[in-house]
């Protein structure tokens, strides 16, 4: 399990105030958090970095799942 002490929590610049956003902390080492942004306090969706940078890259190129 990966220690979120220290995350550094963002979320979209392009994101609505409409609060049906996800955070991402990225800078902790060899891992990736996902939390949504109504409920910082609830569970986090853990990645290993590799996995995540794959998943933002199928994302930016059209890669169906």
């Amino acid at each position: 399990m990966t220690d979120l002490t220290g995350a550094i929590w963002r979320k979209a610049s392009r994101s609505s105030d409409q609060g049906n956003c996800v955070e991402v902390a990225d800078n902790l080492a060899g891992a990736v958090g996902v939390r949504d942004s109504k409920d910082v306090g609830g569970p986090v969706l853990r990645f290993d970095a590799c996995q995540w940078r794959s998943f933002v890259n199928g994302v930016k190129g059209g890669t169906p799942s």
